[in-house]
């Protein structure tokens, strides 16, 4: 199916490993036009050259987007390179441990907001009168924390509750523009950042186990490519009359009672 995105320019945020390198990746495959912003001037580099030696095309934009300020500076520049925006997949974010009682506190939870949410609002902020030319369409990635919890993340389970919220929110307030604004929900998606996670707890690999032993559906983790694929698609006008949907990708993990696999 061609999903008519050539030549498309696309934001991911966090875009150069994981589920953003999956949807870079891609968006590139599709003949549009990925721009990583991420923290990682070495990575963006790599996962963008990559895509280059292979045909396609991609571009990236380094800045700390937990700061505000880089924020603005990196929408200003995709802007100055490509003229257009024509899509935002809000990705980068870390499961970073502020909870209620360790690595608690006011300063730790306002600053994992930051990470995890603020730059959300702030990328659509400043790319919303180029989204609003190009009726471009907005992705929020997000997890299922905010929907299960997990204990000890305050603050991320706070973070993706407000992706969700935005989700219907912009959707509801970009109508008169013909923007699209939908979610797709991870659970289980092995990434680096997983990888490091899972190998500071006791015994890893039984962890690792015991996790994708209750995943619903073939008891395995859900690629960075199939949630990618779900993430094109939603971008796409192929889902032209979908807007301020959650959409979990997680083989069943969030709503189906685990009992049965």
């Amino acid at each position: 199916m061609d999903l008519h995105l050539k030549d498309k320019v696309i934001i991911v945020s966090g875009g150069a490993k994981g589920i953003g390198e999956g949807i870079v990746d891609v968006l590139a495959a599709e003949g549009a036009v990925p721009v990583i912003i991420g923290r990682n001037e070495a990575d963006n580099k790599k996962t963008a050259d990559a895509i280059i030696a292979s045909g396609g095309k991609a571009g990236y934009v380094t800045a700390e987007l937990s700061d505000p300020g880089e924020c603005a500076r990196a929408i200003e520049e995709v802007l100055e390179r490509y003229k257009a925006i024509d899509g935002l997949v809000n990705n980068a974010g870390v499961n970073d441990g502020v909870g209620l009682e360790k690595n608690g506190g006011y300063e730790a939870f306002v600053a994992s907001l930051h990470k995890n949410l603020v730059h959300y609002y702030l990328l659509v902020h400043h790319a919303l009168p180029a989204l609003k030319k190009s009726k471009g369409a907005i992705i929020n990635i997000g997890s299922k924390v905010a929907d299960t919890g997990q204990g000890g993340t305050s603050a991320y389970a706070a973070s993706n509750g407000g992706r969700n919220a935005l989700t219907r929110e912009w959707a509801v307030e970009l109508l008169p523009y013909g923007i699209r604004v939908n979610a797709v929900i991870v659970a289980e998606c092995y990434t680096p950042l997983y990888d490091k996670w899972i190998k500071t707890l006791p015994g890893p690999e039984e962890k690792l186990k015991s996790i994708t032993s209750k995943i619903p559906l073939e008891q395995r983790m859900t690629t960075a490519e199939e949630i990618a694929n779900a993430v094109v698609f939603l971008l796409s006008d192929r889902s032209s009359h979908t807007t301020g949907q959650i959409v979990y990708v997680d083989g069943g993990y969030t709503h189906l009672d685990r009992a049965i696999s």
